[in-house]
């Protein structure tokens, strides 16, 4: 025992409970191995009473007994108190004669003790337990002799021996039980296993999709039977990093870089490529998958699936042809009806003007279904993408000075741009830049017009500021067809508000529209 316990009774007597208890010997029935004991000590040292007893606090309990009827006996001060505190075996010759027993009331009682030997039960921490001891109603002045104490000291070890296999099968038992609970958990966590991933395969292979996971390492380690019927793979043949190879090789890096940036940032994973079909070809494929994560974020596996999309791919591929085809017949319209209006002025010289007014503005209009149409890659323009600005400054080339430089210059925030809106504001523009070379800015050499774009918000600002023009001379009286156009452009289709301000320096225009007027509607209809 450590100094601290062995100076306080209440802590020695908690330790000895709880020593006494990790035996599970209190108060449970006798047994053949201790009463053997007991009754060997009895016998070779000729004493009619004899137990095995434990001091459980105010109390002391007999695991075993002879010549005495009683399971237990108090109070503290009993003769096994006694002798626990006593090195070796403690003698009482006469009880009568000693002071500490001679009142006890087992001493003056019925049970009349006169004689008692004890040998105390020392754990192997060094704290006594109780005692093995044998009792007589004679005195014995000469106690015992030698092979008596000598056979006490030995079977009070032996007491203390099976007090320790006891505890050891005790543990043994509780071992056996846990490992018995553990196995029994085992196999119905491996139950529940084996049914959760029956039940995900049976889904998995139900589904018109191909499905696969993953480890966080990006090795793949399961594809359902869609998977293996659409390729026509051996089970098995494409685990870890071999999907890889049954994708198009025209696609291979592009799917991978995007699988390697998912591993690495745990964003997921989306790709089209043609994958490997079992009959030889190639059929395009969409791609998806998402992290599964754990309490902390960490990413534990990827679940996948794979759509075939080839029919898509066919419609898509079907829809923009005809698309091409219904542009290229309206490219030939407004080309009819410019040579129409050509013709028209020649034959009705009365009408030149209003007919080269009119072409101007259908060539603005076919400039702007030219830029927005659907292009294949040998008939795109090489323009800068479909933004306003890339428009802008296509429609303002034909006004630029002799070295090629801009008269028009645009400048601000550019804005995403498709077919919805290029009509419109190819007629404001034209019109704004037609007037301007007649009467404004760009009718002399160093005239210069600065078009200025600024989101705001949730509005779209553009702003027209001739300079270097002739001076106005204030607002003109009327507003002609020009000015109607310009109104029905922003107002009417663009759904904004138009300012026109007439200083001396030069027209200023500002068109005032919502922001969505611009933004693309094309992608709405898109697979995504």
């Amino acid at each position: 025992m450590t100094n601290s316990i062995a100076s306080d009774p209440d802590a020695i007597e908690a330790e000895r409970l709880r020593v006494l208890r990790s035996f599970d010997i209190l108060d449970t029935d006798p047994e053949q191995a201790f009463d053997d004991v007991m009754l060997l000590a009895a016998r070779i040292c000729d004493a009619p009473i004899g137990m095995v007893s434990l001091a459980v606090g105010d109390r002391q309990w007999f695991k075993a007994r002879e010549g005495v009827d009683v399971p237990e006996i108090g109070p503290a001060s009993s003769f096994s108190r006694y002798a626990m505190r006593q090195p070796g075996v403690t003698l009482v010759r006469d009880a009568r004669l000693d002071p500490l027993f001679a009142d006890h009331p087992l001493v003056t009682g019925q049970s009349g003790f006169r004689f008692y030997a004890g040998a105390p039960l020392i754990d192997d921490q060094g704290l006594a337990l109780g005692a093995l001891c044998v009792i007589d109603t004679r005195p014995r002045p000469q106690g015992l002799d030698e092979t008596q104490l000598m056979t006490m000291d030995v079977l009070a070890r032996q007491v203390m021996a099976l007090l320790e296999r006891r505890r050891a099968l005790r543990e043994r038992r509780r071992s056996d039980e846990a490992a018995t609970a553990a196995v029994e958990a085992a196999r119905l966590v491996t139950e529940k296993l084996a049914e959760s991933d029956a039940r995900f395969q049976a889904i998995a292979d139900s589904m018109p999709q191909m499905v696969w996971s993953s480890r966080p390492d990006g090795h793949h380690d399961y594809y359902n039977a869609r998977w293996y019927a659409f390729t026509g793979a051996a089970e098995g043949s494409a685990l870890g990093d071999a999907w890889g190879e049954m994708i198009h090789p025209e696609d291979q890096e592009r799917a991978r870089t995007a699988w390697r940036a998912s591993l690495s940032t745990g964003e997921p994973y989306e790709v089209e490529y043609r994958l490997l079909h079992h009959t030889g070809s190639y059929a395009w494929t969409l791609s998806r998958a998402m992290p599964i994560r754990d309490g902390s974020g960490a990413v534990t596996r990827w679940f996948g699936t794979g759509t075939d999309i080839a029919e898509m791919k066919r419609l898509e591929q079907a829809k923009a042809l005809l698309s091409q085809e219904l542009s290229h017949r309206i490219k030939n319209i407004f080309a009819v009806i410019s040579a129409l209006l050509a013709l028209s002025a020649r034959q009705y010289p009365e009408a030149k003007a209003f007919a080269k007014a009119a072409r101007t503005r259908i060539s603005a209009l076919a400039r702007a279904h030219e830029f927005v149409r659907p292009h294949t890659e040998s008939s795109r323009p090489s323009l800068d993408g479909t933004t306003l600005h890339a428009f802008l400054r296509d429609l303002f080339l034909p006004y630029d000075d002799e070295a090629g430089r801009p008269r028009v210059v645009v400048s601000g925030d550019d804005a995403d741009f498709d077919d919805q809106a290029a009509t419109p504001v190819a007629l404001l523009f034209h019109e704004l830049a037609t007037n301007a070379a007649k009467y404004g800015a760009l009718s002399v050499p160093d005239g210069r017009v600065a078009l200025t774009t600024l989101r705001q918000g949730e509005r779209y600002v553009m702003t027209w500021r001739e300079r270097g023009g002739p001076l106005l001379k204030g607002t003109p009286q009327g507003a002609g067809f020009g000015s109607s156009l310009l109104a029905l452009s922003v107002e009417g289709q663009l759904g904004g508000a138009l300012e026109q301000v007439w200083a001396p320096g030069g027209l200023e225009v500002v068109a005032d529209i919502p922001a969505t007027a611009l933004a693309p509607r094309r992608a709405a209809g898109q697979f995504a």
